[in-house]
């Protein structure tokens, strides 16, 4: 019987998820290994069992294609992560389970393929005795321990080019335009997305604001005869002294479902200044579609060092991009704490040097 591997989704969809299990199924078929996908996340791995065997003939067409042919959830019997990003611990029945599953399947290792949550289960799965290998997916950029996660690319150009088409309509009617962008409690998309873009105002959740500092940056810019003002904001973004801005509580085992504060500041501001304001969330137009052709190099080369560390049996680690290339870093110092921009930091000081107000000036 040749050796076999399984790869699991899990978390939010997220650009270049496909191409990063072409290129395991590739890189281990290579291996003369076969490999089968969980169905629905971590929850395939459970009773009643749910997977697909994966031919490496049939990975043609997944290297652009958005989404996860294996399918994900970011709810139900697995949750590490809930409210604000508490730490919990999975029930000891169910990673008990996962492992009987796993060890029956004759399994040699899981690669495991999502952002925080994910692999804290990972983790919690490698600590039951699962060998465990990791691989960074997120949106948000907010894993600690590599320089940038799969699909952040593409969600920033999606929003440069909400951005872009923003500017025309603000323009053209004297408007104050607030698109909001996801990255849950990092400011990575709006940060970066906020300086390609060309935006007046920068808020991120790094940054607490005030609206008086926004408003005089409207003003500045009236002055300057710029009768516009284009504004992005992360859904984690807080008033000074404020909460997060919700769009739904955590239930049962989830986290808090961020979202709304592109509304509350578009509103806030136009019975401030009595300028016309209006509020895009730019949604999960940021997690689908085909990933960039960055994303799909970078989701290439993290699942072919993927299998590289399953030929190595070094288990417990996440591959990673560093400054010499992609390196393993350990599952643990991944999820020890989540990745923001640093308030003193070169994005920052850019933007800044600019002209552009984070809201505390």
């Amino acid at each position: 019987m040749p050796e076999r591997i399984g790869i699991v989704t899990g978390g939010g969809d997220c650009p270049g998820l496909n191409a990063v299990i072409r290129a395991v199924v590739k890189a281990a078929a290579h291996r003369g290994w076969e490999s089968i996908g969980f169905l629905g996340g971590y929850e395939g791995i459970l009773e009643p069992l749910s997977y697909l065997p994966l031919d490496y003939t049939q990975m043609g067409g997944l290297l652009f294609r958005g989404g996860t042919i294996l399918g994900t959830s970011n709810k139900g019997r697995f949750a590490a992560k809930t409210g604000h990003g508490e730490v919990r611990r999975v029930p000891d029945e169910i990673l008990g389970e996962a492992k009987r599953n796993f060890d029956a399947l004759g399994l040699r290792a899981l690669v495991c393929i999502g952002g925080d949550g994910s692999l804290t289960i990972a983790q919690q799965l490698y600590e039951t005795g699962v060998p465990v290998v990791g691989v960074p997916k997120t949106i948000d950029n907010d894993l600690d321990a590599t320089l940038m996660t799969f699909g952040f690319e593409t969600a920033v150009t999606c929003a440069v080019d909400a951005l872009d088409r923003l500017h025309s309509t603000a323009e053209s009617h004297n408007r104050v335009m607030v698109l909001e962008v996801m990255g849950r409690y990092a400011g990575w998309i709006a940060g970066s997305a906020g300086l390609a873009g060309g935006a007046d105002v920068i808020l991120i959740p790094e940054i607490e604001f005030n609206y008086d500092s926004v408003v005089a940056k409207i003003r500045e810019r009236e002055a300057q005869g710029k009768h516009f003002t284009i504004v992005i904001v992360a859904e984690g973004a807080r008033l000074a002294g404020g909460d997060f801005v919700t769009a739904g509580e955590a239930g049962g085992n989830r986290e808090a479902r961020l979202g709304g504060i592109g509304q509350v500041v578009a509103g806030e501001l136009e019975a401030r200044t009595g300028k016309e304001c209006r509020a895009v969330v730019l949604g999960h137009l940021q997690r689908g579609g085909a990933p960039t052709a960055w994303d799909r190099h970078l989701c290439t080369r993290f699942g072919v060092s993927a299998v590289e560390l399953i030929a190595a049996e070094q288990y417990g680690y996440m591959v990673a991009l560093t400054g010499t290339g992609i390196e393993p870093v350990l599952l643990t110092d991944a999820i020890d704490r989540i990745r923001t921009v640093p308030p003193d930091g070169e994005l920052v000081r850019v933007a800044r040097a600019l002209g552009v107000s984070f809201g505390n000036e």
